[in-house]
Protein backbone atom coordinates (compact mmCIF):
# COMPACT_ATOMS: atom_id res chain seq x y z
CA UNK A 1 0.00 0.00 0.00
CA UNK A 2 0.73 3.71 -0.54
CA UNK A 3 2.53 5.31 2.77
CA UNK A 4 -0.30 6.66 5.06
CA UNK A 5 -0.29 10.16 4.25
CA UNK A 6 -0.16 9.55 0.63
CA UNK A 7 -3.82 7.97 1.09
CA UNK A 8 -6.76 10.57 0.72
CA UNK A 9 -9.69 8.05 -1.42
CA UNK A 10 -11.66 7.29 2.07
CA UNK A 11 -10.75 6.75 5.42
CA UNK A 12 -7.70 5.09 5.68
CA UNK A 13 -8.91 3.14 8.70
CA UNK A 14 -11.95 1.83 6.89
CA UNK A 15 -10.03 0.61 3.59
CA UNK A 16 -7.64 -1.67 5.99
CA UNK A 17 -10.46 -2.84 7.67
CA UNK A 18 -12.69 -4.06 4.62
CA UNK A 19 -9.06 -5.73 3.23
CA UNK A 20 -9.43 -7.57 6.26
CA UNK A 21 -12.91 -8.33 6.23
CA UNK A 22 -12.51 -9.62 2.81
CA UNK A 23 -9.65 -11.55 3.91
CA UNK A 24 -11.46 -13.09 7.23
CA UNK A 25 -14.62 -13.67 4.98
CA UNK A 26 -12.67 -15.06 2.34
CA UNK A 27 -11.09 -18.16 4.88
CA UNK A 28 -7.87 -17.26 4.64
CA UNK A 29 -7.47 -17.69 8.81
CA UNK A 30 -9.57 -20.07 9.10
CA UNK A 31 -12.38 -19.92 11.96
CA UNK A 32 -10.88 -19.45 15.19
CA UNK A 33 -7.77 -18.59 13.52
CA UNK A 34 -5.16 -15.92 14.85
CA UNK A 35 -4.67 -12.42 13.07
CA UNK A 36 -1.02 -11.98 12.47
CA UNK A 37 -0.13 -9.14 15.52
CA UNK A 38 -1.04 -5.60 15.44
CA UNK A 39 2.73 -4.97 14.80
CA UNK A 40 3.01 -7.17 11.90
CA UNK A 41 -0.46 -6.04 10.44
CA UNK A 42 0.79 -2.19 10.75
CA UNK A 43 3.91 -2.91 8.83
CA UNK A 44 1.75 -5.21 6.46
CA UNK A 45 -0.39 -2.12 5.76
CA UNK A 46 2.15 0.64 6.34
CA UNK A 47 -0.36 2.35 9.19
CA UNK A 48 -0.06 3.25 12.10
CA UNK A 49 -0.86 1.54 15.32
CA UNK A 50 -3.99 3.95 16.14
CA UNK A 51 -5.26 3.81 12.67
CA UNK A 52 -4.57 0.16 12.50
CA UNK A 53 -6.88 -0.25 15.96
CA UNK A 54 -9.39 2.00 13.94
CA UNK A 55 -9.53 -1.14 11.83
CA UNK A 56 -9.69 -3.34 13.97
CA UNK A 57 -12.21 -2.06 16.41
CA UNK A 58 -14.51 -1.96 13.07
CA UNK A 59 -13.79 -5.56 12.69
CA UNK A 60 -14.81 -6.13 16.88
CA UNK A 61 -17.84 -5.06 16.49
CA UNK A 62 -18.97 -6.42 13.41
CA UNK A 63 -18.03 -9.93 15.78
CA UNK A 64 -15.46 -10.93 13.28
CA UNK A 65 -12.24 -10.86 16.06
CA UNK A 66 -11.92 -10.49 19.55
CA UNK A 67 -11.45 -7.27 21.26
CA UNK A 68 -7.97 -7.95 23.05
CA UNK A 69 -5.58 -5.19 22.08
CA UNK A 70 -1.86 -5.56 21.95
CA UNK A 71 -2.50 -9.62 21.64
CA UNK A 72 -3.09 -11.78 17.84
CA UNK A 73 -6.95 -11.63 18.06
CA UNK A 74 -8.78 -14.53 17.30
CA UNK A 75 -11.24 -14.69 14.52
CA UNK A 76 -14.46 -15.42 15.49
CA UNK A 77 -16.55 -15.84 12.50
CA UNK A 78 -16.65 -15.41 8.46
CA UNK A 79 -20.34 -14.50 7.76
CA UNK A 80 -20.87 -11.59 6.61
CA UNK A 81 -22.10 -9.47 9.29
CA UNK A 82 -25.61 -6.92 9.01
CA UNK A 83 -25.60 -4.25 12.11
CA UNK A 84 -29.13 -3.54 13.28
CA UNK A 85 -28.33 -0.17 14.35
CA UNK A 86 -28.91 1.33 10.94
CA UNK A 87 -32.11 1.05 9.14
CA UNK A 88 -30.67 -0.52 5.77
CA UNK A 89 -32.46 -3.06 3.42
CA UNK A 90 -30.89 -5.82 2.36
CA UNK A 91 -29.18 -4.21 -0.95
CA UNK A 92 -28.16 -1.45 1.03
CA UNK A 93 -26.37 -3.74 3.53
CA UNK A 94 -25.46 -5.64 0.76
CA UNK A 95 -23.85 -3.24 -1.34
CA UNK A 96 -21.95 -1.08 1.97
CA UNK A 97 -19.99 -4.10 2.39
CA UNK A 98 -18.90 -4.09 -1.32
CA UNK A 99 -21.60 -7.36 -2.31
CA UNK A 100 -23.30 -7.60 -5.38
CA UNK A 101 -27.29 -8.28 -4.28
CA UNK A 102 -29.56 -10.23 -6.36
CA UNK A 103 -33.07 -10.88 -5.86
CA UNK A 104 -35.63 -13.05 -8.22
CA UNK A 105 -39.30 -13.44 -7.45
CA UNK A 106 -40.42 -16.82 -7.18
CA UNK A 107 -43.96 -16.35 -6.34
CA UNK A 108 -46.43 -13.24 -5.59
CA UNK A 109 -49.88 -14.68 -4.74
CA UNK A 110 -52.88 -11.83 -3.58
CA UNK A 111 -55.01 -13.44 -0.89
CA UNK A 112 -56.88 -12.77 2.40
CA UNK A 113 -54.28 -12.29 5.29
CA UNK A 114 -54.20 -15.14 7.82
CA UNK A 115 -54.36 -13.99 11.36
CA UNK A 116 -50.85 -13.64 12.10
CA UNK A 117 -50.52 -10.95 9.22
CA UNK A 118 -54.28 -9.38 10.51
CA UNK A 119 -51.71 -8.84 13.65
CA UNK A 120 -48.66 -7.58 12.21
CA UNK A 121 -49.76 -5.28 9.62
CA UNK A 122 -52.98 -4.19 11.17
CA UNK A 123 -55.68 -5.21 9.03
CA UNK A 124 -59.11 -5.83 9.76
CA UNK A 125 -60.28 -9.43 8.95
CA UNK A 126 -61.11 -10.61 5.86
CA UNK A 127 -58.41 -7.80 4.16
CA UNK A 128 -55.85 -8.97 1.58
CA UNK A 129 -52.45 -9.15 0.79
CA UNK A 130 -49.73 -9.65 -1.62
CA UNK A 131 -47.59 -12.67 -0.16
CA UNK A 132 -44.17 -12.73 -1.80
CA UNK A 133 -41.60 -15.33 -1.97
CA UNK A 134 -38.28 -14.01 -3.40
CA UNK A 135 -34.79 -15.74 -3.31
CA UNK A 136 -32.28 -13.23 -2.68
CA UNK A 137 -28.05 -13.44 -3.89
CA UNK A 138 -24.86 -12.04 -2.88
CA UNK A 139 -21.90 -12.30 -5.87
CA UNK A 140 -24.79 -14.64 -7.47
CA UNK A 141 -24.95 -17.35 -5.00
CA UNK A 142 -27.56 -18.05 -2.85
CA UNK A 143 -28.03 -16.52 0.49
CA UNK A 144 -31.73 -16.33 1.91
CA UNK A 145 -35.36 -16.80 1.17
CA UNK A 146 -37.42 -13.88 1.93
CA UNK A 147 -41.30 -14.77 2.85
CA UNK A 148 -42.82 -11.59 2.94
CA UNK A 149 -46.66 -10.18 2.98
CA UNK A 150 -48.25 -6.80 1.90
CA UNK A 151 -51.07 -4.54 2.84
CA UNK A 152 -52.87 -4.39 -0.75
CA UNK A 153 -51.75 -0.26 -1.19
CA UNK A 154 -48.05 -1.46 -0.96
CA UNK A 155 -48.40 -4.90 -2.61
CA UNK A 156 -50.31 -3.60 -6.04
CA UNK A 157 -46.74 -1.40 -6.18
CA UNK A 158 -44.51 -4.18 -5.97
CA UNK A 159 -46.68 -6.54 -8.23
CA UNK A 160 -46.09 -4.09 -10.82
CA UNK A 161 -41.95 -4.49 -10.69
CA UNK A 162 -39.69 -6.87 -12.87
CA UNK A 163 -39.55 -10.45 -11.51
CA UNK A 164 -35.82 -9.91 -11.34
CA UNK A 165 -35.93 -6.57 -9.61
CA UNK A 166 -32.90 -6.51 -6.75
CA UNK A 167 -34.66 -3.89 -4.56
CA UNK A 168 -38.47 -3.52 -3.87
CA UNK A 169 -37.69 -0.43 -1.78
CA UNK A 170 -35.60 1.28 -4.12
CA UNK A 171 -38.76 1.35 -6.17
CA UNK A 172 -41.29 1.86 -3.51
CA UNK A 173 -40.01 4.97 -2.70
CA UNK A 174 -40.14 6.28 -5.79
CA UNK A 175 -44.00 6.09 -5.20
CA UNK A 176 -43.89 7.63 -1.50
CA UNK A 177 -43.65 4.80 0.56
CA UNK A 178 -40.95 4.91 2.90
CA UNK A 179 -39.40 1.70 5.28
CA UNK A 180 -38.70 4.23 8.67
CA UNK A 181 -38.49 1.50 11.42
CA UNK A 182 -38.53 -1.71 12.21
CA UNK A 183 -38.70 -4.59 14.77
CA UNK A 184 -36.45 -7.78 14.46
CA UNK A 185 -36.90 -11.00 15.88
CA UNK A 186 -34.07 -13.96 15.47
CA UNK A 187 -34.50 -17.28 15.73
CA UNK A 188 -33.98 -21.10 13.76
CA UNK A 189 -36.48 -22.64 11.56
CA UNK A 190 -36.13 -25.96 9.90
CA UNK A 191 -36.37 -25.46 6.08
CA UNK A 192 -39.32 -26.53 4.16
CA UNK A 193 -39.43 -27.94 0.99
CA UNK A 194 -39.52 -24.37 -1.00
CA UNK A 195 -36.78 -23.41 1.15
CA UNK A 196 -34.77 -26.14 0.69
CA UNK A 197 -35.26 -26.17 -3.12
CA UNK A 198 -34.07 -22.57 -3.17
CA UNK A 199 -31.27 -22.67 -1.13
CA UNK A 200 -30.06 -25.83 -2.38
CA UNK A 201 -30.20 -27.39 1.30
CA UNK A 202 -31.42 -30.34 2.62
CA UNK A 203 -35.11 -30.42 3.74
CA UNK A 204 -35.25 -30.04 7.41
CA UNK A 205 -31.88 -28.15 7.61
CA UNK A 206 -31.49 -25.30 10.31
CA UNK A 207 -32.01 -21.92 8.67
CA UNK A 208 -31.60 -18.75 10.66
CA UNK A 209 -34.99 -17.09 10.10
CA UNK A 210 -35.13 -13.07 11.18
CA UNK A 211 -39.05 -12.13 11.26
CA UNK A 212 -39.39 -8.34 10.86
CA UNK A 213 -42.08 -5.92 10.78
CA UNK A 214 -41.45 -2.73 8.96
CA UNK A 215 -43.43 0.63 9.41
CA UNK A 216 -43.32 3.90 7.70
CA UNK A 217 -42.88 7.18 9.09
CA UNK A 218 -46.09 7.58 10.63
CA UNK A 219 -46.09 4.51 12.27
CA UNK A 220 -48.22 2.17 9.57
CA UNK A 221 -46.86 -1.68 8.67
CA UNK A 222 -45.69 -1.33 4.96
CA UNK A 223 -44.32 -5.19 5.15
CA UNK A 224 -44.32 -8.34 7.43
CA UNK A 225 -41.21 -10.80 6.67
CA UNK A 226 -39.45 -13.43 7.79
CA UNK A 227 -36.23 -14.13 5.50
CA UNK A 228 -34.90 -17.45 5.68
CA UNK A 229 -30.76 -17.54 5.70
CA UNK A 230 -28.26 -20.37 5.38
CA UNK A 231 -26.40 -20.98 7.91
CA UNK A 232 -22.28 -19.34 8.04
CA UNK A 233 -23.45 -16.82 5.36
CA UNK A 234 -24.66 -13.62 7.28
CA UNK A 235 -24.19 -12.90 11.10
CA UNK A 236 -26.29 -10.32 12.83
CA UNK A 237 -24.80 -7.76 15.03
CA UNK A 238 -26.70 -5.52 17.83
CA UNK A 239 -25.35 -2.45 19.47
CA UNK A 240 -26.27 -1.97 23.30
CA UNK A 241 -25.72 1.11 25.22
CA UNK A 242 -26.13 1.66 29.02
CA UNK A 243 -26.32 5.08 28.79
CA UNK A 244 -29.38 4.90 26.22
CA UNK A 245 -31.72 2.19 28.11
CA UNK A 246 -35.03 3.71 30.31
CA UNK A 247 -33.46 2.46 33.07
CA UNK A 248 -30.13 4.74 33.06
CA UNK A 249 -31.93 7.62 32.08
CA UNK A 250 -34.23 7.56 35.02
CA UNK A 251 -31.61 6.95 37.08
CA UNK A 252 -29.96 10.23 35.94
CA UNK A 253 -33.52 12.45 36.16
CA UNK A 254 -34.12 10.95 39.95
CA UNK A 255 -30.78 12.37 41.27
Amino acid sequence: MAPESDRTAGPLYRRVAEDLRQAITSGRYGPAGQLPTEAELARHYDVSRGTLRQALAILRTDGLVTSRRGTRRVVLGTARVQSFSEMLSFTQWARSIGQEPGGLLHSLVRRPADSIECEQLRLESGAEVYAAVRLRTLAGTPVMVEHTSYPARVGSLVAELPFDAVSHSDKLRQHGIYFADAQHVIDVVPADARDAKLLSCRRGSSLLRERRRTTDSNGIPVEWSQDHYLPGTVAFSVHNSHASSSLSRHARRSR
